[in-house]
């Protein structure tokens, strides 16, 4: 389910798009939308959780915690949009390498847009930190 407090069609549509890319382990076109001095912040507890400046930065973190999947998906939820933000609710199922259990959880995105480029990228272990984040909560 989209919800949307402005239209942010074309944006959207390029999330939709980054996430099918994740989940077929094509970085590149993962952040093919990002802007060269795209931030990522990954909330802290995660193996690479931290702070990532730059696309080289955003790919090499991206890549790396990508290949530790065997298996798996990110699953985008739901997309609510905020002013240049859209937050993402994801359900994340993965199962890692040399391992037979899989990972199952949510988390919530936040792509900044500006002049069709993500500038920022933060995750959030909590929908509701992410929404307020986002000015909508």
């Amino acid at each position: 389910m989209d919800t949307q407090t402005q239209p942010l069609g074309t944006e959207t549509a390029a999330i939709r798009e980054a996430y099918a890319a994740l989940n077929r382990n094509d970085i590149d076109g993962f952040v093919k939308d990002f802007a060269p001095q795209i931030l990522r912040i990954e909330f802290e507890g995660t193996p690479t959780g931290g702070t990532y400046r730059g696309i080289d930065a955003v790919k090499a973190h991206v890549t790396q915690g990508r290949s530790t999947w065997a298996e798996g998906a990110c699953e985008p939820e739901r997309l609510i949009t905020a002013g240049n933000k859209v937050v993402v609710t994801c359900h994340v199922r993965v199962r890692l390498k040399d391992q037979t259990d899989w990972l199952e959880g949510r988390t919530a995105d936040i792509f900044t847009f500006i002049n069709g480029k993500v500038v920022e990228f933060r995750t959030f272990a909590e929908e509701k930190n992410a929404l307020e984040y986002a000015g909508i909560l």
